[in-house]
C-alpha cells in the first residue's frame, strides 16, 4: 500500500475553519458587535503557508524574507472576507496565490530602494570623491580596496542597466 503524504495545511480542516468564522463575522454583524478576531488555527494556517513558501527556491535567497512572510500574512488578514467556500473549497490555494503576489510586490519594492541606492552611489561617483581625498601614503590601503570597489561598481552598474531595461519594456506595453 502506498503511503499518503501529509500536508502541512489540511485544506478541508482549514475550509471549516473559515466558515466557522464567516458565520462568527456574519452574527457580529447582525447583532452589532465587535468583529471576531481570526482564530489561531487559521492564523497558523497562513503563517504556515507563508513561511513553506518562502522555502521555495524563488524566493529562498532573498535577505528580506521575513518582510515578504509579514507582508503575505497581513494581505492575506485583508482578504480572508473575499475568500467564498461558495465558490470554492481550496482556501489552501486561494491563500497561497495571496500570499505569492505579496511577495512579488515586496521584492519589486526591495529593487527599486536598491536601485535608488545604487543610483545615487553611481551619481555620487564614491570612487572619484575617494581617491581625490586621500592623502598619499592612505592610497596603499585604498588600492588593496580597489579590486572589490569596481567588482561592486561593475554589478552596481549591471543592477541599473537591467533594473532600467525592465521599466523600459514595461513602459512599452
Amino acid at each position: 500500500m502506498a503511503q499518503t503524504k501529509e500536508h502541512y495545511v489540511s485544506n478541508k480542516e482549514f475550509l471549516t475553519a473559515i466558515i466557522e468564522y464567516k458565520k462568527l463575522v456574519k452574527h457580529a454583524e447582525e447583532n452589532n458587535l465587535e468583529r471576531p478576531r481570526v482564530t489561531d488555527y487559521l492564523g497558523e494556517c497562513i503563517m504556515k503557508i507563508a513561511t513553506h513558501l518562502a522555502q521555495k527556491p524563488n524566493f529562498v535567497n532573498y535577505t528580506f524574507k521575513e518582510d515578504m512572510i509579514s507582508d503575505g500574512i497581513e494581505n492575506c488578514l485583508q482578504y480572508i472576507d473575499n475568500f467564498d467556500p461558495e465558490k470554492s473549497k481550496n482556501p489552501f490555494s486561494y491563500f497561497t496565490q495571496i500570499i505569492w503576489y505579496a511577495f512579488i510586490r515586496r521584492i519589486n519594492k526591495e529593487k527599486k530602494l536598491l536601485y535608488t541606492k545604487y543610483k545615487i552611489t553611481e551619481e555620487v561617483n564614491l570612487l572619484h570623491l575617494a581617491s581625490s581625498a586621500m592623502s598619499h601614503d592612505q592610497n596603499e590601503k585604498y588600492n588593496d580596496n580597489v579590486d572589490s570597489f569596481e567588482w561592486s561598481q561593475d554589478y552596481m552598474a549591471k543592477f541599473i542597466e537591467e533594473f532600467e531595461n525592465s521599466k523600459r519594456k514595461k513602459a512599452k506595453k
